[in-house]
């Protein structure tokens, strides 16, 4: 399964003409390997046959040379016994030699008997007659082999022997590869020998080899033509395909663009793709599941609302009924602060049932940009849930401190609001040491970051990065918030309660109120500096050491 995912990851941000033609340059080399074992194979073989031919045509040539060999004994032999005693010796031996140079050889004078003595010396030669008398016994030929005398030796055999060596050939004038064989005439110590050039199967093996040449290039002119033309058509059936292929992938871009805006169904009948048909029953049922939830969360949030709404008359009511009462001041508080816990109950609920709806649309149809743009919202609700609820508990409640990775922390806080920058059209761009603790309360610790974060990308210029820094100073540890966005007028009135630097700006106005009581009780000094271009929020915590502080 692996392997199969690497594979199909290959065809992966390709259009479907880069496939195609890759599948077609894919054919095209699976040919072309083809054709190539095709021509190596044909060149082996004839290696082998050409092999063949050279052993048969010398097991020939040698046959014939034995053969004229023993005939041209068996006439000297028949006339040394016939004629040895009715004529002088040295006479018939003239008679003789001068008979076999007169009767055998071949029209291009190759084939002929040539005698030796003994001693090496050269009693007859047709075709080389200057060497007749002459004693080459220790002649060599152009590798060292001592030609005369080797034949010599060969010839004392019983049966004769061959040598191979160069000799000049006679039609040529060139040194050229030859075979000998010789047998010795005991009588008189003669030795007569016959050989063949073995040039001429070279000239049959070159002109099989040139047969073979102008068979596999006129094999390969016909590949290559059938190639050509299917290549052509390929092509064509590519642009054919593909403009189909192409008119479905646009009509069913359409027909998304569409269905993000409003509740529409695709016509199969619209769709000529058989492949393609079977997907439009999937694509409307998750545009039908789509809407369900859409409408759903829309009623969730129109509930939410008209709670919130509710209780914030009640709570006008009931104020103006306990200010005509005794103990006006204290009642209100009282009142503001169980609507304050009242309104997060009721918010919990709905939150859990979104963000839980979210995770299981994600896992069921996967990433969409819609139900992003959803969970980005529910993220900011859960934000400002936390921040009520931190207000809420902070006064009854005993927030324990312990030692926190301050690095991966920021990291997951970062990672939470990612989304939610997204959404803004904002990058955040994080530089965080790693390692860095400290002595602090998680949820405050939270309360601290998120609110830098949500403010961060609230207060931001469209499309500008935020910037998160954490780093070590000597002994503090400095967490750093920098945005390019509008002036703030006066850095210390920020932190004051329901204090909102932009009166278009949403929000409570509670979120650095929070901050700075935090920051106050925990020991954490802030600086925040802000001009027309960049503002920058500096928070400087008490660093320590894991291991000292806790021995």
């Amino acid at each position: 399964m692996d392997k199969l995912k690497r594979l199909l990851s290959i065809f992966q941000n390709q259009t479907i003409t880069s496939i195609y033609m890759r599948g077609m340059l894919g054919i095209f080399l699976l040919v072309l390997l083809f054709t190539s074992y095709v021509v190596y194979s044909e060149y082996s073989h004839f290696d082998v046959e050409a092999k063949r031919i050279r052993d048969n045509y010398i097991k020939e040539q040698k046959a014939r040379i034995v053969f004229d060999v023993n005939r041209v004994l068996k006439f000297i032999t028949n006339e040394y016994y016939v004629r040895k005693h009715a004529v002088d010796e040295g006479l018939l031996k003239r008679q003789i030699t001068n008979a076999i140079s007169q009767l055998y050889g071949r029209p291009d004078n190759t084939g002929y008997i040539f005698i030796y003595n003994d001693k090496g010396v050269c009693l007859s030669d047709p075709v080389q007659p200057y060497n007749i008398g002459k004693n080459l016994y220790t002649f060599r030929d152009a590798d060292g082999v001592q030609v005369i005398k080797d034949l010599i030796d060969v010839s004392m055999q019983e049966k004769g022997g061959f040598v191979t060596y160069t000799w000049v050939k006679p039609t040529t004038k060139k040194r050229s590869p030859k075979i000998s064989y010789a047998k010795a005439f005991k009588p008189w110590g003669w030795m007569v020998g016959t050989g063949v050039y073995l040039d001429e199967v070279d000239k049959v093996i070159s002109t099989k080899k040139e047969a073979l040449r102008e068979k596999l290039t006129d094999y390969l002119l016909k590949i290559a033509t059938l190639m050509l033309l299917l290549f052509v058509i390929g092509l064509i059936g590519v642009k054919v395909i593909n403009h189909v292929i192409r008119r479905e992938i646009i009509q069913f871009n359409h027909f998304f663009s569409r269905a993000a805006e409003e509740h529409i169904l695709i016509d199969d009948r619209d769709v000529k793709f058989v492949e393609f048909k079977e997907m439009v029953g999937y694509i409307n049922s998750m545009v039908n599941e789509i809407h369900k939830r859409k409408e759903n969360l829309k009623e969730l949030n129109q509930k939410l609302e008209m709670k919130v709404a509710k209780k914030t008359q009640n709570l006008l009511e009931q104020n103006q009924l306990l200010a005509k009462e005794k103990g006006f001041g204290e009642s209100l508080v009282k009142a503001q602060d169980r609507f304050i816990r009242r309104s997060i109950h009721e918010m919990n609920t709905p939150l859990a049932v979104i963000m839980t709806h979210i995770d299981i649309f994600r896992m069921k149809f996967g990433e969409n940009r819609y139900m992003s743009h959803i969970e980005a919202g529910a993220k900011m609700i859960a934000t400002l849930y936390d921040d009520l609820s931190y207000m809420v508990k902070k006064n009854r409640f005993n927030y324990e401190k312990e030692w926190i990775d301050f690095s991966d922390f920021l990291l997951e806080r970062i990672r939470f609001f990612q989304e939610i920058a997204s959404g803004n059209r904002h990058t955040m761009i994080a530089e965080v040491e790693p390692g860095l603790k400290i002595y602090f309360s998680d949820i405050e610790l939270q309360r601290v970051i998120d609110n830098n974060l949500s403010n961060a990308i609230k207060y931001a210029r469209k499309e500008t990065d935020i910037y998160i820094n954490l780093y070590r100073e000597e002994k503090k540890i400095v967490l750093v918030f920098s945005t390019y966005s509008p002036q703030i007028t006066d850095t210390e009135k920020i932190f004051e309660p329901f204090h909102r630097e932009e009166s278009q700006a949403e929000g409570f106005g509670l979120g650095l109120e929070i901050v700075k009581s935090i920051c106050d009780t925990g020991g954490v000094a802030v600086r925040v500096s802000s001009d027309t271009e960049k503002t920058v929020f500096n928070y400087y915590f008490e660093g320590g050491d894991h291991e000292s502080a806790t021995a």
